[in-house]
């Protein structure tokens, strides 16, 4: 009886975990979802499919932790057309962030929003709406940036905007509000923009702490409207009758400040002349945008067509407006162009490379983009999105927190330092060699990477090599050779970055794996003047000794890895023979680095010595090696 009664309550039990979901999802959230998509018109397709998860694969939604709840909406310039549909949004009760920005959406300010007592940002600009403002702001006391610029609203500001005591940011410029402007008392309001409407009156003291033109291209009284930037002096109360001949003292200060004023003209057009060339080595300025495209002057044959074009698995919502708004931060400038930390105003972060010397035409630069698109691998950096323009070429890819291999191998190396473990630089090695593998597969086998180099690896979820920047060498104008022997990782028969080859990339990919074993740069100086070359280092160790002077003093520290180290220094080296039909394919050697950890064998402690004996066991063997590969 007892058996049975177990057997019952380990039946229901097991049955339970079985029907448990393994993923929660916000159930009601994602049908609200569904009934807005249903009931608006919109041009742009979304990924909202109701297999799908909506927390993590749905565009431009973002769930709480524990996934139960919405809690951001954006979709910005996705084409929504017509008024949004009552008791749809408004049911998302839990709605932190809403941007519904660039679109077309039409009517007057959903009367239902005050449902979202949650709000912090509330962005709706760039669409056509009208009517008054909500009369009462209260409602949303959480909001912190309110945006309903470029609309059609009219009426009076509400002075119950003032009772949001958590804004800091506030525009409602560009619509037609009339009226004056209430005294908006928000001490941790940072910024206001008003400009562009009919509003009267003056600016009341407590917004009088903000720049002029945040109140401009308004009706605004003359007197007291803007604070002057400098007192105004009293006109005289008795005007002068008697004309003055200018003395010769006079003509003299008139002269040298006209000289003056020359020299200070000449040196603002210098300015200007040297801002523009050193725009070059920045991302596209604010000044060079229109919602949704890099708006520059026609006289430069800009296409005002064109838009960020993203790919299938991507389910963030930006645009380029979004990538110029953020806070930018300079990550390394590389060998084909500048690389960019966005931070989005969603708290997203992104990774932005401004291209260099692309050479080809649209055409075959989109063709590549979709090519280098399509791929979905866990060791390859996915790439979200791109952006074509005559003087802009944009590349959109994820963010790794932790850096890449290159600044974790190479960063704040003395006191203080985490070492990089041996455990992980074999799993940067195994990840980086399926990424390769696999691009290699693409296009009908025909797709290279190009730049395979530990600034262009990262760290993924599981701690495993992840590879970027793939296929864009074929985009760029050539080299000459000494810049890119320079590199360090490129293959000695390479003399035109456009025209790598799979055998090129097992080259790269061998000096890597030399980098992760010694720590040392693939060229970095000996002191002095005098530069080493990695891979000729490495040759002239084998050659004379094989001693552990070749391995990373980080990596000595830790036992019964002596086998494996030596492995790996075998496959380096053999990645990196001159004859490039005598290197192993990339298959082979994702085989070969796999091999390593699965055939080591427990050895004692790890010492020097210990070491030197591993490795000598192996000379005449290694001996071959270095002479076939030593460099010309």
């Amino acid at each position: 009886m007892e058996m049975n009664i177990l057997f019952i309550v380990s039946a229901i039990l097991s049955f339970g975990a079985v029907s448990l979901p393994t993923r929660a999802e916000p159930v009601e959230d994602k049908q609200v979802l569904l009934d807005f998509l249903h009931k608006i018109h919109h041009s742009h397709t979304l990924n909202w499919n109701k297999n799908f998860s909506v927390c993590s694969e749905w565009t431009g939604v973002t769930c709480n932790n524990d996934r139960s709840r919405v809690i951001t909406l954006r979709l910005p310039g996705v084409g929504i057309q017509g008024s949004i549909p009552p008791n749809t949004l408004s049911r998302l009760s839990a709605i932190q962030i809403l941007s519904l920005r660039s679109n077309g959406i039409s009517g007057s300010f959903p009367s239902d929003f005050s449902k979202l007592g949650n709000l912090t940002s509330l962005y709706l600009r760039s669409n056509n709406f009208s009517g008054p403002l909500p009369s009462d702001f209260s409602v949303w006391k959480n909001l912190t940036v309110l945006d309903l610029s470029n609309n059609g609203f009219n009426g009076s500001i509400p002075p119950s905007i003032s009772n949001l005591t958590h804004l800091t940011n506030l525009n409602l410029a560009k619509n037609s509000l009339s009226g004056s402007i209430p005294d908006i008392s928000v001490p941790s309001l940072q910024s206001i923009n008003l400009s562009d409407n009919d509003l009267t009156g003056s600016v009341p003291k407590s917004l009088q702490r903000f720049p002029n033109w945040a109140f401009s291209g308004n009706n605004l009284s003359p007197e007291n409207a803007i604070p002057p930037a400098l007192p105004l002096q009293p006109p005289s109360s008795q005007p002068s009758k008697k004309t003055k001949r200018v003395s010769e003292p006079a003509i003299l200060g008139i002269v040298i400040g006209g000289c003056v004023l020359g020299f200070v003209v000449i040196a603002l057009i210098m300015v200007c002349c040297y801002s523009k060339k050193d725009k070059k080595d920045g991302l596209p300025t604010k000044s060079h945008k229109k919602e949704g495209s890099l708006n520059k002057n026609t006289s430069e044959g800009q296409d005002k067509n064109n838009r960020l074009v993203f790919f299938d698995g991507c389910n963030l919502a930006f645009d380029l407006e979004d990538l110029l708004r953020a806070s930018a931060e300079v990550l390394g400038k590389g060998t084909f162009g500048t690389t960019y930390k966005a931070a989005l105003e969603d708290t997203n972060t992104l990774v932005v490379k401004r291209l260099k010397e692309v050479t080809v035409a649209k055409k075959e630069f989109e063709q590549q983009m979709e090519v280098i698109g399509s791929i979905r691998h866990p060791n390859v950096s996915a790439l979200r999105a791109y952006y074509y323009s005559k003087d802009e070429k944009l590349t959109v890819c994820d963010y790794y927190e932790q850096g890449s291999v290159s600044a974790i191998l190479h960063g704040k190396r003395g006191e203080g330092r985490t070492p990089l473990d041996w455990e992980t630089r074999l799993k940067i090695a195994i990840g980086a060699a399926r990424g390769i593998a696999y691009i290699h597969t693409q296009n009908a086998g025909k797709l290279i990477h190009g730049n395979i180099k530990s600034s262009n690896i990262f760290l993924n979820s599981e701690g495993y090599g992840c590879i970027s920047d793939m296929g864009l060498a074929t985009l760029m104008s050539p080299m000459p050779a000494p810049v890119m022997r320079a590199a360090g990782y490129r293959a000695p028969e390479v003399t035109d970055s456009r025209k790598a080859t799979h055998a090129s990339d097992v080259y790269s990919f061998g000096v890597l794996l030399l980098e992760l074993l010694t720590g040392k740069s693939p060229i970095h100086s000996a002191g002095g003047d005098e530069v080493v070359h990695l891979v000729r280092w490495v040759h002239s160790v084998v050659r004379e000794e094989w001693t552990a002077e070749v391995f990373d003093v980080e990596l000595l520290r830790y036992p019964n890895i002596e086998e494996e180290m030596v492995e790996m220094l075998q496959i380096g080296m053999n990645c990196v023979v001159r004859m490039p039909e005598q290197r192993p394919k990339m298959p082979d050697v994702v085989k070969m680095v796999e091999e390593i950890r699965r055939g080591s064998t427990i050895n004692p402690p790890s010492s020097h010595t210990n070491l030197e004996i591993t490795v000598s066991t192996t000379t005449s063997q290694a001996a071959n090696v270095a002479s076939a590969s030593a460099p010309p």
